[in-house]
């Protein structure tokens, strides 16, 4: 879309420096739209299309002018708490801005797992879909990235803790911006297909792996995660086994190149 001068309207975009913003934009960029990125600090103006705006979504504050001229909103910030409300924020002044098409990242799992912070994710996805405002949400798996944090601390650790039961997806953070893209320059869809990566590996999975790739020897001690976190862990709660779009790139792969950069 363009504004009245004719030069395409900005797409604004949360969590714009984060591991899959970093990706995202320029992508956009690539396909000839201006990029706005909400930042929670000032920052010196950027070149190549892209600007940024001071604003705080927990707090709600600078939103509006964020939002100005803006129709088209990824919302890609995230964080260990907080999530519903930034949405519900974001939301009320996407909604005052008038903006056409409100795409949202979410978790695999974000109805299925009973986790403070999968349940955050959901209140954000309903918060999205209840707002009037056309919108699309991606659910994802976890990232290649968030494996290799969790097998680089349980490494420090003289014996590997291994939950029994623990499945991940993990998936290329890159095949995610890519998908997000797609969806962002289409036109708005609803709750769309999952995104996950190829393969289904355990924890103790991932942290063998690691462990072997640094050249390291850790003993691995089995764990009973409890409750009905636990429960829905073992049954795959957080897999999509069906209809999901699915990644090319391994975790082997992610962590040959990571390893050797």
């Amino acid at each position: 879309m363009t504004d009245t001068t004719g030069s395409p309207r900005p797409f604004l975009v949360t969590g714009g420096t984060g591991t899959l913003g970093s990706l995202v934009v320029p992508l956009l960029r690539a396909a000839g739209v201006p990029v706005r990125i909400l930042s929670r600090s000032a920052r010196p103006a950027a070149d190549g299309g892209v600007t940024y705006v001071r604003g705080d979504l927990i707090e709600d504050a600078g939103l509006d002018a964020a939002l100005d001229g803006v129709e088209t909103v990824l919302h890609l910030a995230g964080g260990p708490k907080g999530d519903d409300v930034a949405a519900r924020n974001l939301v009320r002044a996407a909604k005052a801005a008038g903006v056409r098409h409100l795409v949202l990242i979410s978790v695999i799992g974000a109805d299925t797992v009973p986790l403070g912070w999968f349940r955050t994710k959901l209140e954000a996805e309903r918060a999205v879909s209840g707002s009037g405002l056309p919108w699309t949400t991606l659910r994802a798996a976890q990232f290649h990235e968030l494996a290799l944090t969790v097998a680089e601390k349980l490494a420090k650790l003289p014996v590997v803790p291994v939950p029994g039961g623990v499945r991940w997806q993990p998936v290329d953070s890159r095949e995610v911006a890519a998908r997000l893209v797609e969806l962002a320059l289409g036109k708005p869809a609803g709750l769309v297909a999952d995104i996950a990566g190829p393969d289904v590996r355990t924890l103790g999975d991932l942290s063998r792996d690691y462990l072997r790739a640094r050249g390291k020897r850790r003993l691995m001690m089995p764990v009973r995660m409890p409750g009905k976190a636990g429960r829905a862990y073992r049954a795959g709660e957080n897999l999509s086994l069906d209809g999901a779009v699915v990644g090319e790139r391994s975790w082997e792969a992610f962590l040959a190149e990571r390893l050797a950069s």
